[in-house]
């Protein structure tokens, strides 16, 4: 799997995954604390929470994946809008990891001008509005887990564009259970 279809899956298949708690009141502290990193729409994205993002260049308003959770062999629709506050030139990049569970299938910096064109942009992205809307085939083989993505992106002069996260969990294909005679 090339790294840009590897990227594209892993940020837009993640989702969220929630936890129980023994103390409730500790689980609703939880909970808002999370209600403040997530994007807006339906999607599993979360700005990070080791970061803070006043300063961030892309203010994401709203991120839906259609379906939510993605499942592999379907076709995946990713629709965001958000506002750039200034010109990403040449020279932008991003820092990406994503695990299978424990372990790490990527860790590396990419070229986000490179990245970008994934989602039929280039650079510079110039300041304003930007709506994407891509259409993504997932495929069958993908391991069923859980994966964990974190991209932390920067301009070419290491100014902080954003910072996301996300975590989805893939079950069996549907078809390996029918072959199987397996209800899933």
């Amino acid at each position: 799997m090339r790294v840009s279809t590897a990227v594209i899956a892993a940020l837009a298949a993640i989702a969220p995954v929630s936890a129980q708690s023994i103390f409730s009141r500790k689980q609703d502290e939880v909970r808002i604390a999370n209600d403040d990193l997530k994007i807006p729409g339906d999607s599993p994205l979360e700005l990070c929470s080791s970061k803070e993002h006043d300063d961030d260049i892309i203010k994401i308003q709203k991120v839906d994946l259609v379906p939510n959770p993605p499942l592999a062999g379907e076709t995946l629709v990713i629709n965001a809008i958000g506002t750039v506050e200034k010109t990403i030139e040449e020279g932008a990049y991003v820092l990406l990891q994503v695990k299978y569970g424990l372990i790490r299938l990527i860790s590396t910096k990419a070229d986000l001008c490179e990245q970008i064109s994934n989602v039929d942009m280039d650079c510079p992205v110039e300041k304003g509005v930007v709506s994407i809307v891509k259409t993504v085939d997932l495929p069958n083989e993908i391991p069923p887990g859980k994966y964990n993505v974190f991209a932390d992106v920067y301009t070419k002069d290491d100014e902080p564009v954003t910072c996301l996260t996300a975590s989805v969990t893939f079950g069996v294909h549907k078809a390996v259970g029918d072959y199987f005679n397996i209800e899933l």
